[in-house]
């Protein structure tokens, strides 16, 4: 009696919690089912966005009136995240719903749904973005439509991405069908690390990170596929994180300059620098002169030449913008030249693996330059606000 005792106590809380897991994989296999489409696109068309001024798609503050976003807690971000996420997830057989949102009056549903569209490289729908290409009045969806055919490597688009990389009136409309020829024509659509970190994306991981804190670990690939781990640095180096927006930002492409010229104060100061931009490997490899060179009006000598030798430091993809999101960087949170990127941000972490600055822009121009990035670290004073910081008015 005593021995059948002891194998029902033992037992007991094996079977309880055995049906605990059961019951929980259950019920998260239920809540998958449960989301559909139109629920997913409703929570889009009934949030407030900022508005974007449509000539140039660029977002503007809905308060100041001015281009950026001024208020860190602004939830647009995580709506189109986890919007695109959820599109991703319902996976394939859902492709006709999701088409249907391309017709949406709504343009953030209708970029939403392109995106997770060429995520899927759903190519029952190329006809469907080819419209949008054609038709849609808003540059912004023009693009992401572009963007999408050029992810699913459709070769029967070419004719069409030529003749609106020649006539469509917005200039980054046609900078993106230059880039979906070049990947439609080299066969480098999109990975599936990009399917699977958008499949993958988990909200409760979203800005964990705090000053004075360990620096939450990561893993990601560099352009040419090799994986940097956070934590191999570990009181080894000072660690700098740099999130990019894309090859067209004149921005960014000065503080590459920069870090160029400065790599012998980043050695001598033992700092290890990342770049990191939240697109996929064929878009990473574009900003890092590796694949097409694209005429901007800025450049004066093609990036191949420019950067092939002069690049030191790894360009990291932030597929999904996982990382982003968890580093408080808001992924997709501002609409700029016709595509939603990052905030501007500037993450520091000290040999310990703590976190010393994390500095996060409200506009495209708001972060440290890289001296000033350096300087604090030499003097380990990491207080920074740019001059034009976009603020909100003080509560009355």
């Amino acid at each position: 009696m005593k021995n059948n005792s002891w194998h029902k106590n033992l037992w007991a809380p094996v079977c309880a919690i055995a049906w605990l897991l059961s019951t929980t994989v259950c019920m998260a296999e239920d809540a998958a089912k449960e989301i559909s489409v139109p629920q997913v696109l409703s929570r889009v068309q009934l949030h407030e966005f900022h508005p974007l001024v449509n000539k140039d798609a660029f977002t503007v503050d809905r308060t100041l009136k001015q281009t950026g976003v001024a208020d860190l807690a602004d939830s647009d971000w995580r709506v189109r995240l986890l919007a695109v996420s959820d599109l991703v997830r319902l996976g394939s057989e859902h492709v006709g719903e999701i088409a249907t949102g391309l017709t949406h009056d709504d343009a953030h549903v209708r970029q939403v749904c392109a995106m997770a569209l060429g995520i899927l490289k759903a190519q029952s729908a190329v006809e469907n973005l080819e419209t949008v290409v054609r038709d849609d009045v808003n540059a912004m969806v023009r693009s992401q439509a572009v963007v999408a055919l050029g992810q699913m490597v459709s070769e029967t688009s070419l004719e069409l991405l030529h003749e609106r990389f020649k006539e469509d009136p917005a200039p980054d409309v046609r900078h993106q069908c230059e880039l979906a020829i070049d990947q439609i024509q080299k066969n480098k659509g999109t990975t599936r690390e990009q399917l699977l970190a958008f499949q993958n994306l988990d909200a409760s991981s979203f800005e964990t990170v705090e000053v004075g804190k360990a620096a939450p670990d990561f893993e990601l690939q560099d352009t040419e596929r090799k994986v940097w781990r956070l934590s191999d640095f570990r009181e080894k180096k000072w660690v700098v994180l740099i999130w990019i927006f894309a090859d067209w930002c004149p921005v960014c492409h000065g503080e590459f300059h920069d870090l160029m010229e400065m790599q012998s104060e980043f050695e001598k100061e033992d700092v290890q620098l990342f770049t990191i931009e939240c697109h996929d490997r064929y878009r990473g490899r574009v900003m890092v002169g590796k694949e097409l060179n694209p005429p901007h009006w800025f450049v004066r000598q093609p990036f191949r030449e420019a950067y092939t030798e002069k690049i030191w430091w790894p360009h990291l993809l932030d597929h999904a913008g996982a990382v982003g999101a968890m580093y408080g960087v808001d992924p997709m949170t501002m609409a700029v030249h016709s595509e939603y990127i990052n905030r501007p941000s500037t993450i520091i972490v000290d040999p310990a693996g703590v976190v010393r600055l994390a500095y996060y822009g409200t506009f495209w121009g708001d972060r440290p330059t890289i001296e000033q990035t350096m300087d604090m670290i030499r003097n380990e004073q990491f207080n920074f606000e740019h001059p034009e910081r976009r603020k909100l008015p003080a509560a009355e």
